[in-house]
């Protein structure tokens, strides 16, 4: 029984000095890492540097766009940008707020972003994931931000090509 009890202590003790807390100097100071690292990958995009706007992403990441149709892969994505970088017709996302996340282990971030785009106001949002010690985007979504006053109108004018996509989407659902 007394092997038992001192088994239980030493677990407690070792689950208890084992536990992760975030440093919140070394937080802020990976929150401004990262922050610098979206700020860039936007200007890269609006300054037609391909190479290191998707070098920026993880092989195996996903950049979900704002049409139900657009989600690739980082090697579909750069296929697909990449005529928009040489012909110097992208984009140029500006961030107006953005929120920073990190997990104990700061292995793993996850953001939310407002944007000035060419669109009016976006939301991305993403994660990030520390990969042999640098920070690599594996997923990024960018959405269309919608007043909600506007909404009705909104869904009216989506109304036909989401009726088409719905049934398209229904056909592949498994």
């Amino acid at each position: 029984m007394k092997i038992k009890a001192l088994l239980c202590c030493v677990i407690l003790f070792n689950v208890s000095c084992n536990h992760n807390t975030i440093n919140p100097e070394k937080e802020n100071k990976l929150k401004l890492e990262i922050s610098n690292i979206l700020d860039n990958w936007h200007k890269n995009a609006a300054n037609f540097n391909h190479e290191s706007y998707i070098s920026a992403m993880s092989n195996d990441g996903v950049y979900i766009g704002t049409d139900a149709n657009e989600i690739w892969t980082t090697s579909e994505f750069n296929e697909w940008s990449k005529p928009y970088f040489e012909k110097k017709h992208t984009w140029n996302f500006k961030k107006l707020k953005r929120n920073i996340y990190l997990d104990t282990q700061m292995q793993f971030a996850w953001f939310d972003e407002l944007l000035e785009t060419e669109m009016g106001i976006c939301r991305g949002s993403g994660v990030l994931k520390l990969e042999e010690n640098t920070w690599k985007i594996k997923h990024y979504v960018l959405s269309a931000t919608i007043p909600n006053e506007l909404m009705k109108q909104v869904i009216e004018l989506k109304h036909q090509k989401d009726s088409l996509n719905i049934l398209l989407l229904r056909s592949t659902v498994k």
